[in-house]
């Protein structure tokens, strides 16, 4: 699933975000969601959100 509805993704959801210094490469990074930053229900390149380590992106995927 793909992180670019805000109401498929929860705070504790484990997702794959992408950081702002790897939007470039694409690498992706693992986590857990602590909060969502985005405020709208959709965003095409995905939902900003801050993991649990502080690290903040864009979801790519959401884990299942």
């Amino acid at each position: 699933m793909n992180g670019q509805n805000r109401k498929d993704i929860k705070s504790g959801s484990e997702v794959y975000i992408v950081l702002k210094k790897d939007q470039r490469s694409g690498k992706r990074t693992r986590g857990v969601v602590k909060d969502l930053l985005t405020k709208s229900a959709f965003h095409p390149h995905g939902i900003k959100v801050r993991l649990q380590d502080g690290r903040v992106g864009r979801v790519q995927e959401i884990i299942k």
